[in-house]
């Protein structure tokens, strides 16, 4: 009797150049996250926003983004995914385009939000499209790990192809960049993509959409602003706001019929571990973040344009993890590789523990480390929870995989960049309340002083955030030792199902109907 597991159709040149064109938008998705970082000085001259307002063309994005990933997979599931990624491609591109050329703040942060929802409809689209095709094992973790290395290192790629625009372009040039890739997108994406879709996906749970949006939006936001702010009772209540709603939208998927989170994708044990292996993995590489871009401008004082060229260097090692974590995982059980992602992410924590205000490259070397960790981890879970999950659901299998990705990296700023800052602000509990409130304040005031009495507060203060650093690096350590054991636990034996489900539509210029694979 044959194992329809082992006889799986291997992708071809098609597949592989299919898959090339999806990388372009995720790459420029998780770009748009870090593309301001350099342009908001001409922002400002240019549009004069409020502060509010800039804060709101900075997180109005990642909002949208993160408030429809849900209900773009399921809705990926039903009218099809190549459908979802041609209408995702091309509201992104209008929005690039009016964001480019916008007059006012408030068109900005108008055209920031179609851009997050433009994002919401290609990320979850690109990753079950990925799942859908490629069927043989092998082929499909190969290409969700480059899938999770372009999407790390398009974050980094980001902040350094915003400044190298600006130094040459107007600050609207940051988008207008989408726009020849979004059009390539649209000519290419009909061609070489097949479309998939759910050949029964019931009726679409209206009522879901604000559910889910009002569970998550009120959770990143408080994460978010308890990071830069710290525990005030508005960013909590917003924690326990999102939380009620989470509990209602869990209910109410839990007992209908036509859920738009189907119960089916939690039937196998690798998907729910997969999902939240995945948050812990995020958690720590936007907890690393936090201090490492503070660090590489406030405690050794670089440019942004150098430190962000400088936070490039741990990339290198990230395309060289991918493909190794994938062909370990076809040599052994993929469950002890995650356990070694984590305690190579681990010991990338350890070494920035033990930074210094001068330790640049034991910084840089730590970062990498931890990079090729979480992205060992991110590759091999993300392939275990899609194929765990029935193929006619991958869109909302890819979209669960990325929100808790939302979730833990906002968790991973929250958690870890306050347990730094009561560090600082206990080191530095007689200092004035400007020096004592963040790094940047100190810095400010040390400017203002100037000659020895600014050395020697910028000194302190410098150290006191090393200090809070190495506790929360350490925290970190301890948190991703035990995630290790947890994921040898939760994964060891967790294997795709023998018989994956998937209905392929031809692609344009194929010549015959695919078969259903049941």
């Amino acid at each position: 009797m044959t194992n329809p597991a082992a006889t799986a159709r291997l992708a071809g040149r098609r597949e592989w150049t299919a898959f090339t064109v999806l990388v372009l938008p995720l790459l420029l998705v998780s770009m748009d996250v870090s593309v301001l970082y350099f342009a908001i000085p001409a922002i400002t001259e240019q549009l004069d926003p409020s502060a509010t307002q800039q804060l709101w063309i900075f997180d109005s994005y990642a909002f949208a983004l993160s408030g429809l990933l849900i209900t773009m997979g399921s809705l990926g599931d039903r009218i099809g995914r190549r459908k979802l990624l041609l209408i995702g491609a091309t509201a992104f591109g209008l929005a690039s385009i009016g964001a480019g050329y916008a007059t006012s703040a408030e068109m900005l942060i108008a055209c920031r939000v179609l851009l997050g929802i433009g994002g919401a409809t290609l990320m979850p689209s690109t990753l079950a499209l990925v799942r859908n095709l490629f069927q043989d094992d092998k082929q499909r973790g190969k290409a969700i790990a480059i899938w999770s290395g372009a999407m790390t290192g398009g974050i980094a790629l980001g902040s350094v192809l915003s400044g190298v625009m600006l130094n040459h372009f107007y600050w609207g040039s940051v988008f207008l960049i989408n726009v020849p890739a979004m059009l390539l997108l649209l000519i290419l994406v009909p061609v070489l993509v097949p479309e998939f879709k759910d050949p029964a996906p019931g009726r679409f749970d209206l009522l879901s959409v604000p559910l889910s949006m009002a569970a998550v939006l009120p959770v990143v936001y408080g994460l978010k602003e308890i990071a830069a702010e710290g525990f005030e009772p508005l960013y909590l209540g917003c924690l326990l706001a999102g939380l009620v709603f989470g509990y209602v939208f869990v209910r109410r998927q839990r007992t209908r019929d036509d859920a738009m989170v189907s119960r089916a994708l939690f039937r196998g044990r690798g998907f729910g571990a997969g999902v939240g292996l995945n948050t812990i993995a995020a958690f720590a590489m936007m907890g690393s973040a936090y201090f490492t871009t503070q660090y590489l401008q406030s405690v050794l004082g670089m440019g942004t344009l150098e430190a962000a060229l400088w936070s490039l260097a741990p990339s290198v090692v990230i395309g060289a993890a991918a493909p190794v974590s994938a062909a370990l995982a076809q040599k052994t059980e993929r469950a002890y590789v995650i356990a070694g992602g984590f305690v190579l992410a681990a010991a990338g924590f350890a070494l920035v523990g033990m930074v210094g205000t001068d330790s640049l490259w034991l910084l840089l070397t730590g970062a990498g480390v931890l990079a090729s960790g979480i992205v060992t981890i991110m590759s091999l879970v993300s392939d275990m929870a899609l194929a765990s999950a029935p193929a006619e659901k991958a869109g909302s299998a890819a979209s669960l995989l990325e929100t808790g990705q939302e979730f833990g990296g906002a968790l991973g700023m929250a958690v870890l960049g306050s347990l730094g800052t009561a560090v600082y602000r206990g080191d530095l509990a007689d200092s004035e309340p400007a020096v004592r409130e963040t790094l940047g304040g100190a810095v400010a005031t040390a400017h203002q002083l100037g000659g020895a009495a600014g050395e020697q507060v910028l000194a302190l203060a410098r150290e006191a955030f090393v200090h809070g650093m190495q506790y929360a690096a350490w925290g970190a350590t301890a948190l991703l030792l035990a995630a290790a054991v947890l994921a040898t636990a939760l994964m060891r034996g967790v294997e795709a199902p023998a018989t994956p489900t998937a209905e392929r539509a031809p692609a344009a210029g194929d010549g015959a109907q695919e078969p259903t694979y049941t």
